[in-house]
Protein backbone atom coordinates (compact mmCIF):
# COMPACT_ATOMS: atom_id res chain seq x y z
CA UNK A 1 0.00 0.00 0.00
CA UNK A 2 1.32 3.42 -1.24
CA UNK A 3 -0.97 6.01 0.77
CA UNK A 4 -1.68 7.39 -2.51
CA UNK A 5 -5.76 7.73 -2.97
CA UNK A 6 -7.20 4.89 -4.76
CA UNK A 7 -6.92 5.38 -8.92
CA UNK A 8 -3.81 7.36 -8.33
CA UNK A 9 -0.49 5.75 -10.35
CA UNK A 10 2.49 5.27 -8.27
CA UNK A 11 5.76 5.40 -10.09
CA UNK A 12 8.01 2.70 -9.40
CA UNK A 13 12.06 1.96 -10.61
CA UNK A 14 10.31 -0.12 -13.23
CA UNK A 15 8.91 2.36 -14.84
CA UNK A 16 12.15 4.17 -15.43
CA UNK A 17 14.45 3.95 -18.55
CA UNK A 18 17.54 5.55 -19.15
CA UNK A 19 17.72 7.97 -22.27
CA UNK A 20 20.94 6.38 -23.08
CA UNK A 21 21.26 2.70 -21.53
CA UNK A 22 24.43 1.79 -19.58
CA UNK A 23 26.03 -1.04 -21.81
CA UNK A 24 24.47 -3.89 -20.57
CA UNK A 25 26.43 -7.00 -19.30
CA UNK A 26 25.70 -9.96 -17.30
CA UNK A 27 27.17 -9.58 -13.15
CA UNK A 28 29.90 -11.39 -12.64
CA UNK A 29 29.24 -11.99 -8.38
CA UNK A 30 26.84 -11.32 -6.30
CA UNK A 31 28.00 -9.09 -2.92
CA UNK A 32 25.00 -9.61 -0.27
CA UNK A 33 24.91 -5.80 1.50
CA UNK A 34 22.50 -6.20 4.67
CA UNK A 35 21.38 -3.13 5.85
CA UNK A 36 21.34 -3.59 9.74
CA UNK A 37 20.67 -1.26 12.82
CA UNK A 38 18.79 -0.76 16.08
CA UNK A 39 15.79 1.65 16.59
CA UNK A 40 15.87 1.91 20.19
CA UNK A 41 20.32 2.47 20.12
CA UNK A 42 19.60 4.59 17.11
CA UNK A 43 22.80 3.30 15.54
CA UNK A 44 23.37 1.87 11.19
CA UNK A 45 25.54 -0.01 10.06
CA UNK A 46 26.44 -2.60 6.65
CA UNK A 47 26.51 -6.40 7.28
CA UNK A 48 26.30 -5.94 11.04
CA UNK A 49 29.45 -3.64 11.58
CA UNK A 50 29.73 0.09 10.98
CA UNK A 51 32.40 2.10 8.95
CA UNK A 52 34.48 2.22 11.96
CA UNK A 53 34.92 -1.79 11.99
CA UNK A 54 34.88 -2.53 8.49
CA UNK A 55 36.89 -3.49 5.84
CA UNK A 56 36.50 -1.72 2.13
CA UNK A 57 34.42 -3.75 -0.63
CA UNK A 58 36.87 -4.47 -3.18
CA UNK A 59 35.61 -4.53 -6.85
CA UNK A 60 37.72 -5.65 -9.77
CA UNK A 61 37.93 -2.81 -12.66
CA UNK A 62 35.59 -3.59 -15.51
CA UNK A 63 33.31 -6.38 -13.71
CA UNK A 64 29.81 -5.62 -12.97
CA UNK A 65 28.81 -6.85 -9.58
CA UNK A 66 25.40 -7.25 -8.25
CA UNK A 67 24.78 -6.03 -4.56
CA UNK A 68 22.15 -7.85 -3.31
CA UNK A 69 20.36 -5.42 -0.41
CA UNK A 70 18.40 -6.79 2.28
CA UNK A 71 17.04 -4.08 4.69
CA UNK A 72 16.61 -5.57 7.86
CA UNK A 73 15.47 -2.38 9.30
CA UNK A 74 11.99 -1.01 9.97
CA UNK A 75 12.94 2.39 7.94
CA UNK A 76 13.77 3.19 4.48
CA UNK A 77 17.84 3.82 3.67
CA UNK A 78 18.60 5.50 0.15
CA UNK A 79 21.90 3.76 -0.63
CA UNK A 80 24.23 6.25 -2.94
CA UNK A 81 27.55 5.59 -4.04
CA UNK A 82 30.32 7.76 -5.68
CA UNK A 83 31.85 7.04 -8.98
CA UNK A 84 29.85 4.90 -10.66
CA UNK A 85 26.20 4.12 -11.83
CA UNK A 86 23.76 1.60 -9.55
CA UNK A 87 21.80 0.12 -11.99
CA UNK A 88 18.49 -1.78 -10.33
CA UNK A 89 17.08 -5.08 -11.58
CA UNK A 90 13.80 -4.18 -12.07
CA UNK A 91 13.29 -6.46 -15.22
CA UNK A 92 14.09 -3.92 -18.24
CA UNK A 93 18.07 -5.69 -18.95
CA UNK A 94 19.51 -2.67 -20.82
CA UNK A 95 16.84 -0.69 -20.14
CA UNK A 96 17.09 -0.63 -16.62
CA UNK A 97 17.15 2.68 -14.99
CA UNK A 98 20.81 4.45 -14.03
CA UNK A 99 20.66 5.69 -10.55
CA UNK A 100 23.13 6.93 -8.22
CA UNK A 101 20.91 6.66 -4.82
CA UNK A 102 18.43 3.85 -4.71
CA UNK A 103 15.66 3.63 -1.39
CA UNK A 104 15.90 0.30 -0.26
CA UNK A 105 12.48 0.06 1.47
CA UNK A 106 11.92 -1.49 4.79
CA UNK A 107 12.10 -5.18 5.00
CA UNK A 108 12.85 -5.94 1.61
CA UNK A 109 15.62 -6.68 -1.10
CA UNK A 110 16.39 -5.12 -4.54
CA UNK A 111 19.04 -6.07 -6.88
CA UNK A 112 21.59 -3.25 -8.35
CA UNK A 113 24.27 -4.12 -10.43
CA UNK A 114 27.47 -1.96 -10.04
CA UNK A 115 30.10 -1.30 -13.21
CA UNK A 116 32.91 -0.98 -11.76
CA UNK A 117 34.13 1.50 -14.61
CA UNK A 118 36.22 3.72 -12.74
CA UNK A 119 39.08 3.45 -10.34
CA UNK A 120 40.01 4.41 -7.11
CA UNK A 121 38.55 4.72 -3.61
CA UNK A 122 34.72 5.75 -3.78
CA UNK A 123 32.53 6.54 -0.60
CA UNK A 124 29.18 4.39 -0.59
CA UNK A 125 26.45 5.01 2.09
CA UNK A 126 23.15 5.62 3.49
CA UNK A 127 21.89 8.99 2.06
CA UNK A 128 20.10 9.93 5.42
CA UNK A 129 23.59 11.63 6.72
CA UNK A 130 22.42 10.23 9.96
CA UNK A 131 22.50 6.71 9.36
CA UNK A 132 25.89 7.51 7.29
CA UNK A 133 27.30 9.53 10.78
CA UNK A 134 26.43 6.41 12.83
CA UNK A 135 28.19 3.54 10.64
CA UNK A 136 25.98 2.77 7.92
CA UNK A 137 28.97 3.48 4.87
CA UNK A 138 31.46 2.01 3.30
CA UNK A 139 34.56 2.32 1.24
CA UNK A 140 34.31 0.67 -2.44
CA UNK A 141 37.75 0.11 -3.97
CA UNK A 142 37.74 -0.13 -7.47
CA UNK A 143 41.34 -1.72 -8.31
CA UNK A 144 43.29 -3.10 -11.29
CA UNK A 145 45.09 -5.94 -9.50
CA UNK A 146 43.77 -9.42 -8.26
CA UNK A 147 44.30 -9.31 -5.15
CA UNK A 148 43.55 -12.22 -4.26
CA UNK A 149 39.81 -12.20 -5.30
CA UNK A 150 37.83 -15.25 -5.84
CA UNK A 151 38.16 -16.28 -9.72
CA UNK A 152 35.14 -15.61 -11.62
CA UNK A 153 33.55 -18.14 -14.27
CA UNK A 154 31.87 -15.87 -16.13
CA UNK A 155 30.50 -19.20 -18.30
CA UNK A 156 27.91 -19.64 -15.13
CA UNK A 157 24.68 -17.89 -14.55
CA UNK A 158 25.11 -19.21 -10.86
CA UNK A 159 27.76 -17.70 -9.49
CA UNK A 160 28.58 -17.40 -5.24
CA UNK A 161 27.02 -15.00 -3.50
CA UNK A 162 30.06 -13.45 -1.22
CA UNK A 163 29.94 -11.36 1.88
CA UNK A 164 32.40 -8.20 1.74
CA UNK A 165 33.99 -8.64 4.72
CA UNK A 166 35.17 -11.54 3.78
CA UNK A 167 36.91 -10.50 0.68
Amino acid sequence: DTGAPPGTRVLSYRDLRPLNPYPYKQYDRIIEIRLTGNMQRYFWSINGRKFSEAEPIVLRLGERARFRFINETMMNHPMHIHGTWMLPEVGNSARNPKKHTVNIKPGTTLDVDIPADAEGPWAFHCHLLYHMETGMMRQVNVVRQNFGLPSLSLASPHLPILSPLVL
